[in-house]
């Protein structure tokens, strides 16, 4: 079968890869679609901490079942997304009811070879129903589970200022869920043109350029108080380190994106606030049927979050130009 696989930070390769035969709890899925990600990004250009060479990349997955085993609760040809996070099931996190946060966690593209190939065996366990939704529809949902899970974690409350930081995928993923949580919500980015985005299409009214001056706009914005709650879905350590600044006194700073290296604050200025922190990881099951709800419900159009189509053939050209044009980039979906 078809696979891209990524052998060195910079380079894709399109190969032929064995057929994958399921093991026994396994399932075999036709991959139709890959969403790309800033952890696909990251992969590529040899900035992802978690990762070793080579690797096939691919986690936000849409397909269809190929094959199953006995008494399987899924039937040959049902749509299907994937949830790629692998837990082990025993660790102390696992039984904690955090698979997300599994001490062993193999993430599909990540720890482990994932979905930029034609066909695919994965636990039946990890396998999210689809049914009803757009092969497209599939591919969006686990990205749109990490903005969710993101804002479970903080749960702000229906009339709490939150601040996004961030209008990549993520972000967007973050800012959606916190509106719907019925949270007032400002959004920040270096990129105007995703602000721009954001604001047209999304409607987000309140979007912010950030850059010299932020910090007392904000404040200017909010009477002095600054945000109850910050979620920072920028994977830049300067970014997360400077968002405890929009963080109101009594507030929640969440970070959701994740980069190398280490995290500092100014104690005084995490301190006098008594602020929360919190690391959002991965998602839940829950949040996979909250997005499925909300695209379901049409509280989610994913019309206006899917900018890009190209075809897996395509990939190794049209990855550095994604990267390049990435303004101007939400989501790009490959197809299989």
């Amino acid at each position: 079968m078809k696979a891209i696989i990524c052998p060195e930070p910079f380079s894709l390769s399109v190969v032929e890869r064995p057929e994958p035969v399921a093991t026994a709890g396994e399932v075999v899925v036709r991959i139709r679609r890959v969403g790309l990600c800033g952890t696909d990004y990251h992969i590529y250009k040899g900035r992802h901490p978690f990762l070793a060479y080579p690797r096939v990349m691919g986690h936000e997955l849409g397909g269809v079942v190929e094959q199953v085993g006995e008494n399987s609760a899924f039937q040959v040809g049902q749509s299907v997304a994937i949830n790629p996070y692998l837990a082990c099931g025993t660790c102390i996190a696992c039984r904690n009811g955090k698979p997300n946060a599994c001490t062993e966690i193999s993430v599909l593209g990540v720890h482990i070879d994932g979905g930029m190939c034609e066909r695919l065996a994965v636990p039946e366990s990890a396998l999210v129903d689809a049914t009803g939704l757009t092969i497209d529809q599939a591919a969006m949902i686990e990205f749109l589970a990490i903005g969710a899970h993101a804002v479970a974690r903080g749960n702000p409350a229906s009339g709490q200022r939150v601040l996004v930081v961030g209008a990549g995928p993520i972000g967007v993923s973050t800012a959606l869920f916190a509106r719907l949580n019925g949270a007032a919500v400002t959004l920040v980015d270096t990129r105007s043109a995703r602000l721009d985005h954001a604001r047209g299409q999304l409607g987000f009214n309140d979007v912010r350029l950030a850059g010299p001056g932020l910090v007392d706009t904000l404040q200017q914005s909010t009477a002095g108080e600054m945000f109850d709650m910050v979620f920072d879905a920028t994977g830049s350590l300067a970014a997360m380190a400077e968002s405890l600044r929009y963080v109101a006194h009594g507030g929640t700073l969440v970070l959701v994106g994740v980069a190398p290296g280490n995290l500092v604050f100014a104690d005084p200025e995490f301190h006098k606030r008594e602020t929360t922190l919190m690391a959002s990881r991965n998602a839940l099951t829950a949040d996979f049927a909250r997005v499925i709800a909300a695209i379901r419900s049409g509280d989610i159009n994913t019309d206006v979050l899917h900018t890009h189509s190209l075809a897996v053939d395509d990939l190794p050209e049209r990855l550095p130009e994604l990267i390049e044009e990435a303004d101007h980039v939400l989501k790009a979906i490959v197809t299989l």
